[in-house]
């Protein structure tokens, strides 16, 4: 640990004293969660969590390194996890106890530096620069390590490295319990014989293109020439022969912004095929998105939704309203709109999701009055007012609708304890489980 960090000495010097950056990611979180609480029953053993776990057709997702040895991946139905792993323990999400461990490690990271930015439930950034009062560096690292491991009995991985891109890289090349240092230097013997799409930020579509162009690995990348690669690519090719070269100026930000977007999806437990199931789900979604953003008094200009066949091909859509809303109706109602226009008679369904964009704040937004309604519209204004004071005060379920009614998942959007959606944002927490 010395060495290294008379290595990572001299290389901060020779960089103008460069930043400090661990990336902490945590291993198999919701499964690692469950074992800490009940280790007698979880402790080394195949478990997977899962939707739907009473219908045994809910979406796995994730589970644990040992079932994982045995075949069981994130995105398997739990029919196909059974079939693979037979003694494959199911546990049903808690996300109160998930939040719960996270704001438990977080405040180990935090109490080390302010500068803690939480990207997901499951992971942050720490920049460490400036906390030489609590050792070198690697000893701050492994001393998080630790003490993660023995204050909430979880595993995780740390990438140690002198930007946030990294350090996320770092942290990936050695699960569960790794603790890997990445330097500037280490790139071209580390990386560049790697795929492009290794390359943090560099999607599979992304990658192909680059393929077509005979890039194939990130040394080619690195030495691409930038005019072509922003021809192709615009600014994204320019920061992508940087990130080759493993050039990074990304700060941690500690500060939460508001949000971009407020969204929700839900994974059907079957293919649904007709048009009014899909209509209903797509109702459950409006609701939950509208009441969040309504809590953050924003409002939206634009409606997007997602619909993903069994298949995975994914098709992505958006509107853009005449006048921003913040009404669940409204937002139902475009979204059934793109929805009917991208979606084919009969066609199988097994993923659906509604996003806002676009939010401005309600107090800064000019708010046009409908002409034919303009007399219903402030009493619809207080009856949703009103609905949200009742079921902040008594539960979701307390006044629903009854086009809200059924047994999908995306009734149990309400359920803060189970619910989990790739698009969430809550308490500064992210959905992500790797």
């Amino acid at each position: 640990m010395r060495g290294w960090n008379s290595s990572m000495k001299e290389e901060r010097k020779s960089a103008g004293n460069s930043r400090v950056i661990i990336h902490l990611d945590m291993n198999a979180f919701y499964c690692s969660v469950h074992e800490a609480e009940e280790p007698s029953a979880y402790k080394g053993k195949p478990t997977a969590v899962a939707g739907s776990v009473e219908l045994r057709k809910g979406v796995i997702v994730t589970s644990s390194y040992t079932a994982r040895k045995a075949g069981v991946r994130t995105g398997m139905t739990v029919r196909q996890g059974l079939k693979v792993c037979p003694e494959l323990i199911l546990i049903r999400p808690d996300f109160d106890l998930y939040r719960k461990y996270s704001r438990g490690f977080m405040s180990i990271a935090s109490q080390y530096t302010p500068l803690v930015e939480a990207t997901s439930i499951d992971e942050c950034y720490l920049d460490i620069t400036g906390s030489s009062t609590f050792g070198e560096p690697l000893d701050i690292a492994s001393a998080i390590q630790e003490r993660i491991q023995g204050e909430w009995n979880l595993p995780c991985s740390i990438g140690v490295a002198p930007n946030k891109l990294l350090a996320k890289m770092a942290s990936d090349m050695q699960k569960p319990n790794g603790f890997t240092v990445l330097r500037i230097r280490d790139v071209p013997r580390l990386l560049w014989d790697k795929p492009c799409d290794s390359l943090f930020g560099v999607g599979h579509k992304t990658a192909e293109k680059l393929r077509r162009l005979n890039i194939r690995t990130i040394g080619q990348l690195a030495a691409a020439e930038e005019a072509m690669l922003v021809k192709h690519f615009g600014v994204v090719g320019s920061w992508m022969k940087s990130a080759a070269h493993g050039i990074d100026h990304s700060p941690v930000s500690s500060a939460r912004e508001r949000n971009k977007s407020i969204g929700h999806t839900t994974t059907l437990p079957r293919d649904v095929t007709k048009r009014e199931e899909a209509h209903r789900i797509l109702l459950n979604l409006a609701d939950q998105t509208g009441r969040r953003m309504r809590r953050q008094k924003l409002v939206a200009a634009t409606v997007q939704i997602v619909i993903r066949k069994p298949d995975m091909s994914t098709v992505s859509r958006s509107s853009t309203l005449g006048v921003p809303t913040d009404t669940t109706n409204e937002i139902h109602r475009e979204a059934c709109k793109l929805f009917d226009k991208h979606w084919r008679e009969g066609e199988p369904v097994r993923l659906l999701g509604v996003t806002l964009q676009n939010l401005t704040k309600q107090s800064e937004t000019a708010m046009q009055l409908d002409l034919f309604d303009y007399e219903q519209q402030p009493r619809k204004a207080a009856l949703t007012k009103t609905m949200d004071m009742l079921r902040d005060k008594f539960g979701e379920d307390a006044v629903l609708t009854a086009g809200m009614l059924g047994d999908d998942p995306s009734t149990l959007i309400r359920n803060k304890r189970i619910r989990g959606t790739s698009l969430q944002i809550d308490e500064h927490l992210l959905y992500s489980d790797e």
